[in-house]
């Protein structure tokens, strides 16, 4: 047995080891930025990955890196070498002197919004401090160090609710400790479960009530993995450990499924293979891929994206995965615009509706407490992002302060897929011949996170008509629920159910989804204001007309934060504008935009409710608040076991005046998921999205001079011989 717990810890390790290694690369191509570009940018280069090599090919990727070592930009993501000078000053600071301190998180501490935007390329370049988050002695440190310097010029001591994001070590900890635990393997072999065949994942535990504070804990819950990689489809039902990170030691075992069997693992592998199990389901489409003989239009340097009439500075974030700050959109005279100076997905709440003893606690903040940039895999080339795509690393810092590598993390591409972007044909009877259509081309930087079971693809999609789309897919597998039945007709009352029967023994759990957008718009500046313009019905007067009725737009100015706090409903349609009363059009009206919600979800859990309170920021699906630094997180600075006493509704509580100030705007995109038996054994990617979309920002429509494209223009392909 003694060797079965040393196999199984080396199967971690091996696993944590993952995050670090190097991948391939092309060098860039130099370009040249026009004279109308934003004073940041200088130079450009298209560094584009053209392999064709995909994880089913048998061809080895190149092996060349680019790493920079110099920032280009205030904004820019700490490199390698301030990681490891960052590590070093605090190797030396006094109070960490003789133990260094967990890393849990270790990025830039970013400028203040007015340094940001007065700095021009050629100017000296800004000095960069580094913003860490650190664990030591049961206490979470909140470090700044100034790289100049080479000093700590801030700590301070967490002494409110809530611990940092649990880092790989933390998980590895929870992780070793159950496999070494004797009572959870005599669990586990009375269950008729081979240890060679165990799976484990160690699940935040959220916070309900005192007897969880002062200690740092983890549940873990596990798997059979014998005939298939999909062990999540084979629970081992009832049996949760409780495990305190920090004083190492097991402190509770739930042990109440015994008779539930594990379920079988019959039509669980998902992994691609010639000989697929659902052979006789596969829909048979051949290869796609859209070409380009001129290779992608848009050019990056460093972290600056630069297409079409889009300017953007992007860069990953172990929490928040990407996040796109000063996006600029250029106008007929050349002149760069500000629409946004940063937006990023700020937490993602996923509570579980099940409040059985191994399940009540599965209400996750998949951000805060695991990391959406921590959990982001390298994206498989040609499937995850077509052929020309740019591929961009994510360079964070482990546990120990050394900086790690997040390979091709994010992608960016340009999309054609046949949409139109704007057209209008006239009928002979008009005596016109016109047919004029323009395809719609649009850009998209993606990212995906793996966090557990659940696979989130973020898409930040850019067209040229100044619009913005914000989607948010849904994947991966299932949190299931074991169960005796195999059938619905073996149960005798179904409204006991918290999920759905999707397979023999198997329950797919009611869940929740909700993913809370942080959105610095600033439109035309830094100072704006937001409207609710209300669609109301007017009657008319008695002879007036032979309407009854019709509907007017009524707009209202929100002045404080509580009058921007927004329900969304269907019979009383609303558009909701940010706007910037000192930029006025030819035509006076005021430049703005306008947050388009599509198919989204409220919570329906009790204010009062232990989640609910953590996950505040879904009362609502729209909030402005007054722009502060500190508040970037929506569920809070520090999430993990919190109670709520940090959150977006905490400071928009302060009812702060908002009108033609620096606002920002906030958006919860949400989805109710009822399983169902397609979900089963891996989910079809389903998704949502919000628009962010011009209002009276330009003069007329920005897409005119678009040119269509004929067959002159592309190139003449041909099936290849096999």
């Amino acid at each position: 047995m003694e060797k079965s717990y040393c196999l199984k810890f080396i199967i971690i390790i091996i696993s944590i080891a993952v995050f670090i290694f190097a991948y391939s690369r092309y060098p860039p191509e130099n370009l040249g930025c026009s004279t109308s570009t934003p004073p940041w940018c200088t130079k450009t280069h298209r560094k584009t990955n053209l392999r064709s090599t995909s994880i089913f090919d048998s061809g080895k990727p190149n092996s060349n890196h680019y790493f920079a070592d110099t920032p280009l930009h205030p904004l820019d993501p700490l490199t390698i070498p301030e990681i490891n000078k960052v590590r070093s000053i605090l190797t030396g600071y006094e109070p960490f002197s003789s133990t260094f301190p967990s890393i849990n998180s270790l990025s830039l501490d970013e400028l203040e919004k007015i340094q940001v935007v007065g700095w021009k390329t050629g100017d000296p370049f800004p000095l960069r401090r580094a913003s860490v988050i650190a664990f030591l002695n049961g206490q979470t440190h909140l470090v700044t160090v100034d790289l100049g310097m080479g000093l700590v010029t801030d700590h301070v001591v967490n002494t409110g609710s809530g611990y940092p994001m649990l880092t790989n070590d933390d998980l590895a900890t929870a992780l070793q400790l159950t496999y070494s635990n004797l009572e959870f393997n005599k669990s586990i072999l009375a269950r008729g479960v081979d240890l060679n065949d165990l799976a484990c994942i160690p699940p935040s535990s959220g916070w309900f009530g005192p007897d969880e504070e002062g200690k740092r804990i983890v549940k873990v819950q596990c798997f059979s993995n014998q005939d298939t990689p999909n062990f999540y489809m084979r629970p081992i039902e009832g049996l949760t450990i409780t495990v305190d990170i920090d004083k190492k030691k097991v402190i509770k075992i739930t042990d109440t499924g015994r008779g539930i069997p594990i379920p079988k693992a019959t039509h669980t592998d998902y992994t691609y293979t010639t000989k697929s199990p659902f052979y006789d389901m596969d829909p048979m489409t051949n290869p796609m891929s859209m070409e380009q003989p001129k290779g992608p239009s848009f050019t990056i340097n460093g972290h600056i994206v630069k297409w079409a009439n889009w300017v953007f500075h992007l860069k990953p974030d172990i929490r928040a995965g990407m996040i796109i700050s000063q996006a600029m959109i250029q106008v007929k005279d050349g002149e760069y615009r500000s629409v946004m100076y940063k937006g990023f997905a700020s937490e993602l709440f996923v509570p579980y509706m099940d409040p059985d003893q191994s399940w009540y606690f599965k209400s996750y903040m998949d951000a805060g407490e695991f990391g959406l940039g921590a959990n982001a895999m390298a994206l498989v080339e040609l499937n995850d992002c077509p052929r020309y795509s740019y591929y961009m690393d994510g360079v964070f810092a482990s546990a120990n302060g050394r900086p790690i590598i997040q390979p091709n993390m994010i992608c960016i591409f340009e999309r054609y897929a046949g949409d139109i972007g704007w057209r209008h044909s006239e009928i002979p009877l008009m005596g016109l011949d016109i047919r004029e259509s323009r395809p719609k081309v649009t850009l998209v930087a993606r990212m995906a996170a793996s966090v557990g079971n659940y696979d989130y693809i973020f898409d930040w999609e850019f067209q040229t008509d100044g619009l913005i789309r914000i989607k948010v897919g849904l994947s991966g597998m299932l949190m299931v629920k074991a169960t005796p039945y195999e059938n619905i007709h073996n149960i005798s009352n179904t409204n006991d159910m918290t999920g759905t029967l999707v397979s023999e023994n198997v329950i797919g759990v009611v869940h929740d989804h909700f993913i809370s957008f942080h959105l610095d718009m600033d439109i035309d500046g830094a100072n704006n204001s937001f409207a609710e313009v209300n669609l109301v019905k007017e009657e008319t007067l008695s002879g007036q007309s032979p309407r009854k009725s019709y509907i007017k737009a009524k707009r209202k100015i929100a002045k404080t934060e509580d009058d921007a706090k927004i329900k969304l409903k269907l019979y009383d349609p609303s558009e909701f504008h940010v706007f910037n009363p000192s930029r006025i059009s030819r035509l006076g009206n005021p430049t703005g935009y306008k947050i388009v919600p599509s198919g989204t979800a409220a919570s329906l859990l009790d204010l009062d409710d232990p989640p609910q309170i953590r996950g505040a920021f879904t009362n609502n699906q729209i909030w402005v608040t007054l722009h502060n630094k500190s508040e970037q997180w929506a569920g809070g600075l520090l999430v993990s076991q919190s109670k709520g006493e940090d959150t977006l509704a905490t400071w928009s509580a302060r009812n702060r005046d908002i009108e033609n100030k620096d606002i920002v705007l906030w958006y919860t995109l949400g989805f109710h998921h009822i399983p169902c038996q397609e979900d089963f054994p891996v989910m079809p990617t389903v998704s949502s999205s919000f628009e962010l979309k011009p209002v009276n920002f330009f003069d007329r429509n920005p897409i005119m001079g678009v040119k269509p494209i004929f067959q002159k223009d592309l190139p003449v392909c041909s099936v290849a011989s096999s």
